[in-house]
């Protein structure tokens, strides 16, 4: 890659998913400058060849592009107040983190008062795809900003979908975590009844999996349940958040979602339970009670 600034980018936000992301485009050649608000991730990475900014502002500065992976709508909203006296004119905001359309709009108008263009870029695919680079990339943005973005994109991501103007993606992200919550529960169900049918949980996940009950929750995550091990892949209080975006877009468009209301309800139990900081497989242990 080229030794100009269209290789620089500031990652803001260095968690399951931003740190991956980061390293990977320190990996690909980028030049990193990266901000977290607690530090031990900024430190591995600056170990690895990151430059580390003091605070997003100063991040912000750094460089032409600014990635950002944060946990909310709220952290997103604090982050880019930080930061706009560091934007600079003519900057892109990259935005993966998973919040509401609405919001990415606001926050898309109140960058283009400053110059600054914005795109809105959720991913799928977990601290795996996060790692190996193959996150499923769901795009709303202007196309001139999408191929300003598309470079980078190219290195977090095993493959980028665009779905129209900024809100796009996030609206598509709210559709795939209705997806993952159903996924999630249904082999939660599953293998609660094979253990009260007796069977061998893992010969059956083996059958079952090559056919038309296969999914992803099973093949990659039916182990995690049978175990009663919940390792992080993406979190429970994370995916119950997703799911409010998806519900109130689904109120929104007079639509009733009996499936993923009854999910979010598990998830809150479970969430009460002390289990939001697990992975969102832990759906299985409110099957176990």
């Amino acid at each position: 890659m080229a030794s100009d600034q269209a290789d620089a980018v500031s990652c803001i936000g260095l968690g399951a998913l931003g740190a991956p992301m980061a390293r990977n485009l320190l990996e690909a050649g980028w030049r990193v400058t990266v901000f977290n608000r607690s530090p031990e991730p900024a430190n591995a990475l600056a170990a690895a060849g990151a430059q580390r900014a003091r605070t997003a502002a100063e991040a912000a500065a750094a460089s032409p592009l600014v990635l950002l992976c944060l946990s909310d709508d709220q952290a997103v909203d604090e982050v880019l107040e930080l930061t706009k006296a560091g934007l600079r004119p003519g900057a892109l905001v990259i935005d993966c983190s998973t919040i509401s359309p609405s919001t990415s709009q606001r926050l898309a108008q109140e960058l283009k008062s400053h110059g600054v263009s914005y795109v809105d870029a959720p991913v799928t695919g977990g601290t795996e795809g996060a790692r190996a680079g193959t996150l499923r990339v769901l795009i709303g943005a202007d196309v001139a900003s999408l191929e300003r973005a598309r470079p980078l994109l190219e290195v977090i991501g095993g493959s980028l979908h665009h779905f129209g103007p900024v809100g796009a993606g996030q609206q598509a992200k709210a559709v795939n975590q209705v997806l993952v919550a159903g996924s999630y529960a249904a082999v939660a169900e599953a293998l609660a009844l094979a253990d009260r049918l007796g069977l061998p949980p893992e010969p059956l996940v083996d059958a079952l999996k090559g056919g038309a009950a296969g999914s992803w929750a099973l093949e990659n995550r039916s182990q995690q349940m049978i175990n009663d091990s919940y390792p992080l892949g993406f979190k429970l209080a994370l995916h119950r958040k997703d799911l409010g975006i998806a519900l109130s877009a689904a109120a929104e468009a007079q639509l009733g979602l009996p499936i993923c209301e009854q999910v979010a309800a598990i998830e809150d139990a479970l969430i009460d339970q002390g289990c939001g900081e697990l992975d969102v497989s832990v759906l299985a242990r409110w099957f176990k009670a």
